[in-house]
């Protein structure tokens, strides 16, 4: 999300840092253009008129006119009104007993996937979470909510299907709940297409039986506008707690999180970026505000892998690189750590400067098709192939690209990088300036690791 803003920021803020004088006119035209990429993003009118009038406020003062780097400056002050409008701090769940949230939102805003990815979230946290299908209009919402449970191994409550009665349905579950002994309750609820009086009364009466310690909105980014409009209509009428943005890995304006914050007073809690269970995140922010002025997120990078990668078996195929030892076996297995990950665009998306040079890398070098191809290429290897990859010469290819679906230039190319990958890795001096690329020094950091590669890496 975000990338047409974060380009159209980029652009205005390369221009600032290259005066070397920075005059009020300056900063005017900047923030000229500023606003207008902020509405272009789909941010509310007032919210980017606020923003802009805060940012040149502070930015015409004589501290930073007269500072040795002005641009600089200036792009701090804009990093840090961003982080207050998008809510300043991370906002916790109030896990108090009794926890019960409610989960409430339109339809084809991802309700019920996201009740099971919170749950799955505060499962990991050691809590013992429970969900209640109190959907009882949408054909097959009671049976998702239940496969999703089954899915991530949490106990479900599912009512009747001639139940028509939600209040009836609450009551019934917080019975079952206490035989469960779970810690945390999530209730499911119903949604429409767009919100009418009926909608809105089921969930008065729903909310003021439940009494939920968190009412949280599940809205889709990518609506816009009218993300922002349906968090005022249903904190009107039940006073959310939280919001949920979804499928922010789907929308390149992103505009409704930067507006739903300073429209409605309720913070975002969580954001989803992907259809997996487990790709539910935290929303900080101060982190966002640094993946939308392209300083990436290093600490959401670093969670999401460490979730998701075992410690142990990274060790030990770092451990077989550095002695020269690694072999397509341990390609495999750094393959399906990558798949674990989700989509690599987005888990690159949260290192710094990925944006500048995400034009450079070659169309389809992120398909998730490209691994499982590759993948099944290994897989038609023999265990002996797969340790001596020198081996394979016509035949055994031609047999290798038969069996795995794939074509002999596509075996010929994969052998070919892998060789080139093994040499370098078994010369010290080759690794030590990749590393040193890795870590931002002379090789221009993310930039200069993808050139200095130069492709060699088969994934």
């Amino acid at each position: 999300m975000f990338n047409s803003l974060s380009d159209s920021l980029d652009n205005t803020f390369r221009k600032l840092r290259g005066l070397g004088h920075i005059s009020e006119k300056n900063i005017s035209d900047s923030l000229s253009e500023i606003r207008i990429a902020l509405l272009e993003a789909d941010v509310e009118f007032g919210v980017a008129k606020s923003f802009i009038a805060k940012v040149k406020e502070k930015s015409v003062g004589v501290e930073v006119l007269k500072s040795i780097k002005p641009g600089e400056q200036i792009v701090k002050i804009f990093h840090d009104e961003l982080a207050a409008l998008l809510g300043g701090d991370q906002a916790p769940l109030d896990l108090n007993p009794p926890a019960r949230i409610l989960i409430c939102g339109l339809n084809g805003a991802g309700k019920t996937t996201t009740s099971a990815k919170l749950a799955l979230r505060l499962k990991k946290e050691g809590r013992r979470p429970l969900l209640v299908a109190c959907d009882l209009y949408r054909p097959a919402a009671i049976d998702q909510l239940a496969t999703l449970a089954k899915q991530i191994d949490v106990p479900v409550y599912t009512p009747d299907a001639s139940e028509t009665d939600v209040v009836k349905v609450a009551r019934d579950a917080l019975a079952w709940a206490e035989k469960e002994n779970g810690t945390v309750i999530l209730f499911d609820t119903a949604g429409r297409q767009e919100i009418d009086e009926k909608l809105v009364a089921e969930l008065k009466r729903l909310h003021d039986f439940v009494k939920p310690k968190e009412t949280l909105l599940v809205a889709d980014a990518a609506t816009g506008q009218q993300a922002v409009s349906v968090a005022q209509h249903f904190d009107q009428a039940v006073g959310i707690t939280g919001i949920i943005l979804t499928k922010l890995d789907g929308d390149a304006r992103g505009g409704a999180a930067l507006s739903m914050r300073s429209v409605t007073g309720k913070p975002i809690k969580f954001a989803g970026e992907g259809e997996k269970l487990d790709q539910l995140f935290e929303f900080h922010p101060d982190r966002m505000a640094d993946r939308i002025l392209g300083m990436g997120d290093i600490v959401g990078m670093v969670e999401q892998v460490a979730d998701k990668i075992n410690e142990q078996d990274a060790m030990r195929s770092m451990k077989r690189m550095q002695e020269g030892k690694f072999d397509f076996t341990d390609f495999l297995d750094q393959m399906r750590m990558l798949q674990k990950l989700g989509p690599l665009e987005g888990l690159l998306g949260m290192m710094p400067g990925f944006s500048k040079i995400k034009k450079q890398i070659p169309a389809g070098a992120m398909d998730p098709k490209r691994l499982k191809r590759t993948e099944a290429i290994v897989l038609s290897m023999t265990p002996d192939e797969r340790r001596r990859p020198e081996i394979i010469k016509g035949s055994r290819r031609q047999r290798i690209a038969a069996g795995s679906g794939t074509s002999l230039p596509e075996v010929n190319t994969l052998l070919k990088q892998f060789g080139e990958m093994r040499k370098m890795m078994k010369s010290p001096g080759k690794m030590r300036d990749m590393m040193k690329m890795m870590g931002g020094g002379s090789g221009g950091g993310l930039g200069g690791m993808m050139k200095g590669l130069g492709g060699k890496f088969p994934f």
